[in-house]
């Protein structure tokens, strides 16, 4: 399946749009990621228990995404777009969508 953030795929025509495909998770802090996250906020530096985190929590949602996608018959995914949004202090809800299609 590829995905893609331009419209178009160089070598390849979209024969039909198949949708919107869609995928999300959410995600919540633990008490570990706190504390390291809460001493790391006093000396400086890069928070790497939320990079860590916020990572997994992308590429789950654009495995959803991928599965939504592949559900409707497509062999691609264009104008790939990932959100991240607080649902409420200490989670957060990372969503990734884009137009499904079927290629030539």
């Amino acid at each position: 399946m590829i995905l893609t953030t331009t419209e178009t795929i160089p070598g390849k025509t979209v024969k039909d749009i198949l949708g919107i495909a869609k995928g999300s998770t959410v995600r919540a802090k633990h008490i570990g990621r706190d504390i390291m996250a809460g001493l790391k906020h006093l000396v400086g530096g890069e928070l790497k228990g939320y990079t860590e985190m916020l990572n997994e929590a992308r590429e789950e949602a654009l495995k959803r995404m991928r599965d939504d996608a592949k559900k409707k018959g497509a062999d691609a995914v264009v104008c790939v777009r990932l959100v991240t949004s607080e649902l409420m202090q200490g989670a957060a809800e990372v969503s990734a969508y884009g137009t499904a299609v079927k290629l030539k």
